[in-house]
């Protein structure tokens, strides 16, 4: 099948369940499109087992599209770059002590208390996971999936400084978190790294990325600012998010952390320059992307699962990783915020409501697919998709009406 009917394929059925959900569920777009995607895909399983052989077209499908790779080399950097375009860069700038902690150091604390608890608990139910392939676990779960959080804040009304921390933190971490999974799986591979090291792959990883998207970024502010045509502006966006992108995994820095400081510095810097016809189109165009392409995502997302391999120990794993991520989540939001609480009076609730709206979404399942074959890789799998279905169909669904009731 050629890449174009793949992607015909994959925005016809986006299409069909869009449509679906608009008609009938009315759902917010995010959690419909995964919903009635992940039930048709478990239909086609039940009939799979009663002896019916309809799922195998739809997993080679699933299989030939390679969903890591769509998301972590294609996707990704639009997703960002459209989430960064659209940030508060003033509020984010206020609340930078805080966003930073949570990004940087609630990352790190969530990886390591996420794998030691799964290394202590999977071994006592007899699943086969490593001590190393617990901590990439918690290393590839533990970053917020920005577009998830991102499609939620938008149909609740959070308080303004925790929307911004909330968004804030779920971009910058999303990055972090890909340079800490990085990490851990040269480390897994059996690679001889030592502290040294992983703080230069680190450094080299997240500062290189950010500075990296901080150059290009004021590369095409000055280019946008020397000219009034609205269409080469936009080509310029498009060219500076998939042209960089590239560029940075070439160069060996984080293009995930490139594409939002890029995105940040165009979101806070262009619109000064542009004409308002320009904005609008700019706006309309990255506001566009952002929408179709999150459609797409969380429709992929719910057919992944066609490509699971399921047993019982992948299953009862999964059912043990949900209530672990969270309490890492609580830990991971609480231990920051309330070192940082001397410093600076936070939101009511903010704890709460920041380790409920920490959303896990396809960047998690992207980096599990991304994994080579081990012994514990099926359990890692298993267990990514589980913390992701409740974080999107449970936490998703009930962040709204949580953020109403501690707002009275």
């Amino acid at each position: 099948m050629t890449g174009f009917q793949l992607a015909a394929i994959v925005l016809s059925l986006t299409a069909a369940l869009a449509y679906v959900n608009a008609k009938l569920l009315r759902l917010p777009a995010s959690v419909g499109l995964m919903a009635i995607a992940l039930i048709g895909s478990l239909s086609l399983l039940a009939l799979d087992r009663l002896g019916v052989d309809v799922a195998g077209p739809v997993r080679g499908l699933v299989t030939e599209l390679d969903f890591s790779d769509t998301l972590l080399h294609g996707m990704l950097g639009l997703l960002l770059f459209a989430g960064a375009l659209h940030l508060d860069v003033a509020s984010l700038g206020s609340d930078k002590l805080a966003v930073a902690a949570l990004a940087l150091g609630g990352t790190l604390l969530s990886t390591l208390i996420v794998g030691g608890l799964i290394a202590v608990v999977l071994p006592a139910i007899g699943a086969e996971i490593a001590p190393v392939e617990a901590f990439l676990f918690g290393a590839l779960i533990s970053p917020t999936d920005p577009i998830a959080v991102l499609g939620m804040l938008k149909s609740v009304a959070a308080p303004h400084q925790l929307e911004t921390r909330i968004a804030g933190e779920s971009l910058f971490n999303d990055g972090i978190g890909v340079v800490v999974f990085t990490t851990v799986l040269a480390i897994a591979n059996g690679r001889e790294v030592g502290a040294g090291d992983v703080v230069l792959m680190f450094v080299r990883e997240a500062l290189g990325g950010a500075a990296f998207g901080l150059a290009t970024g004021y590369l095409a502010f000055h280019l946008l600012r020397s000219i009034y045509d609205y269409t080469v502006q936009v080509l310029i966006t498009l060219a500076l998010v998939i042209g960089g992108y590239a560029a940075a995994e070439a160069l060996h820095v984080s293009a995930p952390l490139a594409a939002i400081v890029a995105g940040l510095v165009i979101g806070y810097r262009a619109p000064a320059v542009m004409s308002d016809r320009t904005k609008l189109y700019v706006d309309a165009f990255w506001k566009l992307v952002d929408e179709v392409l999150n459609a797409v995502l969380f429709m992929l997302i719910g057919i992944t699962i066609l490509v699971l391999p399921f047993h019982r120990g992948m299953v009862a794993a999964g059912l043990l990783a949900i209530p672990i991520a969270l309490a890492a989540r609580w830990g991971s939001v609480a231990i920051p915020l309330t070192a940082l609480g001397r410093f600076r009076k936070a939101t009511p609730h903010s704890i709460r409501i920041l380790t409920w709206g920490g959303l896990r979404g396809g960047l998690s399942i992207a980096m599990a697919l991304s994994l080579p074959a081990s012994g514990g890789r099926d359990v890692i799998l298993g267990m990514t998709y589980a913390v992701v279905a409740c974080s999107i169909l449970v936490q998703g669904t009930t962040f709204g009406p949580l953020l109403r009731r501690l707002s009275r």
